[in-house]
């Protein structure tokens, strides 16, 4: 037994003299009055305490190595050296869950050609607002216009580095699956579209599946664009006759605009399509239908329908809204016009309330509404209390911001954002305070962010937090898609 307590002493020693080993001592550092420049800019964010650890590079290349302390406000203390800030996943979440609602500072020290610099510190907030969501689902795509590449729906791990697919178009050749939504971020009513020859919308019910067909003759189109009732009883969409056309602008590549569009609710029970003459209408198209948190009201985008493809330019879009009854399924007898963008030339797109009923989050461009194209697209904020709505600059940036969705609680958001290059979304997180205030967004945490950023050909889109794992059979769901057995649905 001696023996043994004597080899394991050893072991552990030579472990830790390993570890010393690689690790050089800062000495003699030149002190500098300059923030480090790192990738991703992770200075003055405010992060989540559930939220991976903020890895980063230091842009320069030609390093020799990095070292970094990271000090709580509230105690407790991180160390790593290397060519990558590379933490602990358990040491930095015990770090980041003592510090919350306090500060992390970070000191930053590198070393080249023999000679170490010391930066000046940076903190980053940790909030007092917890992230309750398990992760995020969005669709990672490669950039093209008829033929995809590798796609799918997938979702991350918000605490840790670690993404897992939800289904892959290899499931189905020619395959492309888009405009996925869960209820409330609760993923046990789980729907998303199907496009192609096998082409359907999938409802995931407690764990129960079932396919509809894509288009309904009544209705003239598929059901994209969804959104659920807070009830869970309805699921809202809109049906569109979808083209695209092309620029020969440089700064503008593709432009995607609808002949008509309309708006309708779903009731997964009964398979009925719930419509009315004020939400299918001949001169105007109706688009990208939300509920508000108390099910009440159905907000929508509508626009005046225009020659296209000639004036796709004249494609603007206003935010509506019409009463909507969750006991009878019925619909109010008037809309009414709650943030007129046409007024200042500009197209609203994507509307999205908070679930505590104070903000809708939208995006306005210049024109049409699919704003991952537009390079001028920004985020805007609409008050519902107070009727005013604000550009939210302390998030925008000059490249396409874009497709964004709130956290249950409100106090967190995740959209995406060209701002790195100009041609891949990423996404990025920001806080919200209790009066409307953004904070500094920061770009998810990748392990390795510069290789991450550098070797992905894949950009971000239509991101949702999701409370748990997604559950989905992808083999057995590839199989159902391919069978064409697919639901009827009626409109009523």
């Amino acid at each position: 037994m001696r023996k043994v307590r004597e080899i394991q002493f050893l072991l552990v020693l030579l472990v830790s003299l390993v570890l010393l080993g690689c690790t050089s001592q800062v000495q003699n550092p030149i002190k500098v009055d300059q923030l480090p420049k790192i990738f991703p800019d992770y200075i003055g964010v405010t992060i989540p305490a559930e939220i991976a650890p903020l890895n980063f590079n230091s842009i320069d290349e030609d390093i020799d190595v990095m070292d970094v302390v990271v000090k709580g406000s509230k105690g407790g203390e991180l160390h790593v050296q290397g060519d990558v800030a590379d933490f602990d996943i358990d040491d930095w979440h015990a770090l980041t869950q003592r510090n919350k609602g306090g500060q992390l500072t970070f000191t930053v020290c590198i070393r080249k050609e023999g000679q170490w610099t010391q930066y000046k510190d940076f903190v980053v907030m940790v909030s007092e607002y917890a992230l309750d969501e398990w992760g995020l689902t969005y669709r990672r795509i490669a950039p093209g216009y008829e033929v995809f590449s590798k796609m799918g729906l997938y979702q991350r791990d918000l605490s840790n580095f670690n993404e897992y697919p939800i289904i892959e178009n290899t499931q189905v050749p020619g395959m492309c699956v888009n405009c996925h939504a869960a209820h409330q971020t609760d993923p046990q009513q789980f729907v998303f579209h199907v496009r192609g020859g096998h082409g359907a919308t999938m409802f995931q019910i407690n764990g129960l599946r079932e396919w509809l067909k894509a288009g309904n003759d009544q209705l003239g189109g598929s059901m994209v664009y969804p959104y659920w009732h807070p009830s869970g009883k309805y699921c809202a969409f809109s049906t569109n006759q979808t083209r695209q056309g092309f620029h020969v602008a440089p700064n503008e590549r593709i432009e995607v605009f609808d002949l008509s569009s309309d708006v309708f609710v779903y009731n997964p029970a009964t398979h009925e399509i719930l419509t009315d003459t004020l939400l299918r209408t001949k001169d105007w198209s109706e688009n990208v239908p939300v509920f508000s948190p108390d099910g009440r009201t159905l907000y929508y985008m509508t626009c005046k329908q225009q020659d296209y493809p000639a004036h796709y330019k004249d494609e603007k879009y206003n935010l509506c809204k019409i009463d909507f009854d969750p006991e009878t399924g019925t619909f109010g007898e008037k809309v009414d016009t709650i943030f007129n963008a046409v007024a200042m030339g500009k197209s609203l797109t994507w509307p999205r309330p908070s679930y505590d009923g104070k903000y809708i989050l939208f995006t306005l461009m210049d024109y049409g509404y699919f704003s991952i194209w537009h390079e001028e697209s920004d985020q805007w904020l609409l008050d519902l209390q107070t009727g005013e709505a604000r550009e939210l600059k302390e998030i925008n940036s000059p490249k396409a911001d874009s497709y964004h969705n709130w956290n249950l609680n409100s106090h967190w958001i995740v959209f995406t954002s060209r701002r790195g290059d100009g041609y891949y979304s990423r996404l990025y997180l920001a806080s919200v305070d209790e009066q409307g205030r953004f904070s500094k967004p920061f770009l998810l945490p990748q392990r390795h962010p510069k290789a991450y950023d550098e070797e992905s050909i894949y950009s971000f889109n239509t991101p949702d937090f999701t409370k748990t794992k997604v559950d989905f059979n992808a083999y057995q769901a590839g199989k159902e898609i391919v069978s064409d057995q697919r639901v009827e649905t009626k409109v009523k």
